[in-house]
């Protein structure tokens, strides 16, 4: 479909640096000419991030857009859609609490919008502090109080869809096609790791009977420690594309263990809970898996190669399905 031939480029070949550049200068018109037929006044946009999501400031508008550019095929535009809308919604509801988030622009509607075969939504520009260096581990410390928040979160949120369980299956069917990308004995424990664990990740009562005394609640869905904006007036929360329903240690994944250790002393000090290490250990397999399945984005996004190998690696040093027991 044309809708969605832009974000859809053949796996036969990797995407050429003209294409890629081609893909983020439609992206950037397609939010520079919606912004203006919104009524604002972009002169001089700025392409601040060009990775999965072309994000563009639409100087003078205090506005940022956000346009994904690299999906998994099985992502429908309507399932695009409705993530983008939860995001929209929660981050919203979370300003009004006065949590600190990058919010949604009041100067736009509070929905995705189309053009161009790309899907639209629009923030508040917040200038960042140039000279703040990342600390991971006062950002996990900051992790709690925001599962503390989102407990609140009135709206309604799909279970685990962050693990996105449809483009799992349909990234591990597609690599048997390019044992470029992995090769077929690494290929076939990915799958069969996979099965094992699937019936949890696809059913909240499959989960819950597994692990019956961890709570379910609004979890920020994409590694929060390594999603926290430094503004000039201090840390945000930003990037919940991938809000979903889901235990805290989602947002833990992949994360060294001295951030769990740092995220479980904050815990401990605003009486919440410390990360289960079963849970975690089965987080942390579903995440080493989500890598693995991102092979197959390659051809999108050639880059991806670099980022991705040294996980990919740790992933076949480490023990079948992270040594889970289920």
């Amino acid at each position: 479909m044309a809708l969605w031939a832009c974000h859809h480029e053949p796996m036969t070949q990797h995407l050429t640096q003209a294409q890629r550049a081609q893909r983020t200068d439609r992206a950037r018109d397609a939010a520079v000419a919606t912004a203006r037929e919104l009524g604002l006044t972009v002169t001089d946009p700025l392409i601040l991030h060009d990775l999965f999501s072309v994000v563009v400031h639409l100087a003078p508008a205090p506005v940022v857009a956000r346009v994904p550019t690299v999906l998994p095929p099985a992502t429908s535009p309507h399932d695009l859609a409705t993530r983008q809308q939860h995001e929209l919604d929660t981050t919203q509801w979370l300003h009004e609490q006065a949590v600190p988030v990058i919010a949604p622009s009041p100067l736009t509607p509070r929905r995705p919008l189309q053009r161009d075969g790309f899907s639209l939504t629009f923030w508040t520009h917040v200038p960042q502090d140039q000279d703040a260096e990342p600390d991971y581990a006062a950002n996990a410390e900051l992790t709690p109080a925001l599962h503390r928040a989102l407990r609140h979160y009135p709206g309604e949120l799909p279970f685990l869809s962050a693990a996105d369980p449809q483009s799992m299956t349909a990234e591990l069917t597609r690599l048997q096609h390019h044992p470029d990308l992995l090769e077929a004995a690494d290929l076939d424990r990915a799958q069969r790791e996979w099965q094992l664990i699937e019936p949890l990740v696809r059913s909240r009562a499959a989960f819950e009977k597994t692990f019956p005394d961890i709570e379910l609640q609004p979890v920020h869905g994409d590694s929060p420690p390594a999603n926290i904006f430094p503004s000039t007036h201090g840390p945000l929360y930003s990037d919940f594309e991938l809000i979903c329903l889901g235990p805290i240690e989602w947002d833990l994944a992949g994360l060294p263990e001295e951030l769990v250790q740092a995220y479980d002393h904050s815990a401990r000090d605003q009486d919440m809970r410390e990360a289960d290490p079963d849970v975690l250990a089965f987080v942390n397999t579903v995440g080493k898996l989500r890598v693995i399945a991102t092979l197959a984005l390659i051809p999108q996004l050639p880059e991806l190669s670099d980022h991705l190998t040294p996980a990919v690696q740790q992933w076949k040093q480490g023990p079948f399905a992270g040594g889970l027991h289920l």
